[in-house]
């Protein structure tokens, strides 16, 4: 075998293996994608039944209900065109409240309920942590 077929084989070999590598890469990650919906979303396009997703939108106001065992809250994800019922067992983010915007991500069960596993809470663009609110607007001269 001359030394340019061999340099081909090896080439040839080399994308085969990539090839796989990817493959493989792709499948696993389809088992561990979480797909994002809105209410509106769900209500359009039924819903996604057994498998992970992501639900969005904002906590409806009036709707943040805690059960007695004080870790299960129920509560309303709207995105002002359709509704879903949440519910979450589990220590609810800081900036988690009505009115403000909420990543919810579990399973759809079959009564159109969702069910969260984790919750994380959306601010708006113009928050500051509290350390850095106050010195903001300082201003400071320098002696002359």
């Amino acid at each position: 075998m001359r030394a340019k077929n061999q340099r081909l084989t090896l080439v040839l070999l080399a994308l085969a293996a990539i090839g796989v590598a990817a493959l493989l890469a792709l499948s696993a990650m389809k088992d561990q994608a979480a797909f994002f919906y809105a209410p509106s979303d769900v209500q359009r396009e039924g819903l996604p039944l057994g498998r992970a997703v992501r639900l969005g939108g904002m906590v409806e106001a009036g709707s943040v209900k805690r059960a007695a065992d004080g870790v299960t809250v129920h509560f309303v994800v709207t995105d002002g065109r359709a509704t879903t019922p949440v519910t979450f067992a589990g220590i609810v983010p800081d900036l988690f409240r009505e009115r403000s915007g909420v990543v919810a991500e579990g399973q759809f069960q079959s009564t159109g309920s969702f069910i969260a596993t984790n919750l994380l809470a959306k601010h708006d663009e113009k928050y500051m942590p509290p350390e850095l609110a106050g010195k903001m607007h300082e201003t400071t001269t320098l002696a002359r």
